[in-house]
């Protein structure tokens, strides 16, 4: 199966986004991790792409999923027929809330300015 282009948007360490970067590592997947946290333009640019604000937020060969899971990236990848299921751990929790929330994003970056 050919490796898609997988740009992701995520908090360097949100449960979520280590649920999805477990299954893309999972599945041996390259993708572009864009911190949303310490790089206000990747923040902007999911805004602008997604339309919305909540993340992980993930671009898979130009498909936009917004504020998803790890186990709802791997039911996608395994839909579109980008993988085969695998029943072999991830490591972490892929489908979880982060331990403690990491600040909003908005309220750190003033977009715009």
């Amino acid at each position: 199966m050919a490796q898609p282009k997988i740009i992701a948007w995520m908090k360097p360490s949100c449960g979520w986004s280590m649920g999805v970067r477990a299954v893309f590592k999972k599945y041996n997947l390259a993708f572009e991790d864009r911190d949303i946290i310490n790089v206000r333009e990747h923040y902007e640019e999911m805004i602008k792409v997604s339309g919305q604000p909540l993340q992980p937020t993930l671009s898979i060969d130009g498909k936009v999923l917004a504020d998803v899971s790890g186990d709802e990236v791997e039911a996608y990848l395994v839909k579109q027929g980008i993988v085969t299921k695998s029943a072999a751990p991830a490591g972490v929790p892929t489908d979880a809330a982060c331990a403690t929330h990491d600040p909003d994003p908005a309220t750190l970056i003033q977009i715009g300015k």
